[in-house]
């Protein structure tokens, strides 16, 4: 099974629009952070977690050309918004999309004309899709188990997801008790990590670490990261068995 890094920058996408800084203007690829998306790939299994901003970019940079199931971490544009540009994925059948309750309704509301009866709108105008909660004991498709880690951004209750031996965990800031044992025995791990600074709803970087310590993961990769450290000072500060994640990694489980 193969986890593809689609994007691996914060909600502004790395270099951000009017920034001059020496990260916007690296020439090294992997500073190009658009915004944060996995996509989860087995044989013949195409699963992605969020549609980001970006997805159309990072859709046809990865060669995708159908997906099996999108699942979602929440509702904010950067992890949402790309939702449209699944449209050429649905022209055969409706796309299963899971997400929570509030996930769901922001949805609904944003996309509203994807689920009009307004004969107004034909042809492919709107992608089709069939919402579906995300289940507390996590769902299977095509027999991949995927179990959803209840996790808080802030105080907005998101989820992270894991799926056999690797966690997905991005816009982060707490971890409660109770999704600990979610990821007990996890090899593999993706934790969002914003900046070396403070931030209220997302783990800064040391935060990160120790949260990949805690968990024990063999493997630990921080996306969500901004523009304050390239890829290189990030090598350079974070210890063994933990890196930056960039657009484009590829990461087997």
């Amino acid at each position: 099974m193969e986890a593809i890094i689609m994007g691996s920058g914060t909600s502004h996408g790395i270099p951000v629009v009017g920034c001059s800084c020496r990260v916007c203007r690296s020439d090294d690829s992997r500073d190009k952070r658009s915004r944060a998306s996995l996509f989860i790939r087995d044989k013949e299994v195409n699963i992605l977690i969020d549609t980001s901003t970006e997805f159309r970019i990072q859709a046809i940079r990865e060669g995708i050309t159908c997906l099996d199931a999108i699942l979602y971490t929440h509702s904010h544009a950067d992890h949402l918004h790309g939702l449209d540009d699944i449209r050429p994925l649905t022209k055969d059948r409706p796309m299963p999309v899971y997400a929570g309750e509030s996930t769901q309704r922001d949805i609904e509301k944003r996309f509203d004309y994807i689920f009009s009866t307004s004969p107004g709108q034909k042809g492919g105008g709107r992608p089709k899709i069939e919402l579906h909660p995300l289940p507390a004991d996590g769902i299977t498709i095509k027999g991949i188990r995927i179990v959803p880690v209840p996790v808080f951004h802030g105080e907005l209750l998101i989820y992270g997801f894991r799926i056999g031996e690797l966690a997905y965990i991005t816009d982060c800031s707490r971890i409660p008790e109770e999704s600990y044992p979610l990821l007990k025995g996890l090899r593999k791990l993706i934790i969002g990590a914003l900046r070396k600074r403070p931030h209220p709803t997302h783990f800064s970087i040391d935060e990160a670490v120790a949260e990949a310590e805690k968990i024990g993961a063999e493997q630990t990769w921080l996306t969500h990261l901004c523009h304050d450290h390239s890829h290189m000072e990030l090598l350079e500060m974070l210890p063994k068995k933990i890196e930056p994640a960039w657009d484009g990694l590829s990461i087997s489980f």
